[in-house]
């Protein structure tokens, strides 16, 4: 379950990684890739503790039948489920926080 990194401006990249060999340039893919999977655990479990306004109103829908709350529902839920993986693919593709980095270090030492 691999999800691709998002397309990374190439000014965002470090200058070492940016000059370097072609190495460089997959290990630093590989410790944005943690970075990015990182970032979408969090975020998903950021999502998870947030709620719709008015979903813990006790259920009361004015229209009678229900058919405008479920929809509205089903809405907020799939907008809730695409979120984190939105929000974690747009700080990856800004450069990241700066793990992939400090990752990438440690991995150039240690080759």
């Amino acid at each position: 379950m691999t999800s691709a990194l998002p397309p990374i401006n190439e000014a965002a990249l470090p200058a070492e990684v940016r000059n370097g060999t072609k190495q460089d340039k997959k290990a630093y893919e590989a410790a944005l890739g943690f970075e990015r999977m990182l970032l979408g655990e969090l975020t998903k479990s950021l999502a998870d503790t947030a709620k719709p306004a008015g979903s813990d109103d006790g259920g009361d829908d004015s229209s009678g039948d229900g058919s405008g709350s479920q929809t509205q529902d089903a809405a907020s839920s799939m907008y809730m489920q695409m979120l984190p993986d939105q929000l974690a693919d747009a700080v990856t593709a800004g450069g990241g926080l700066g793990l992939a980095q400090s990752l990438y270090q440690t991995i150039k030492e240690r080759s």
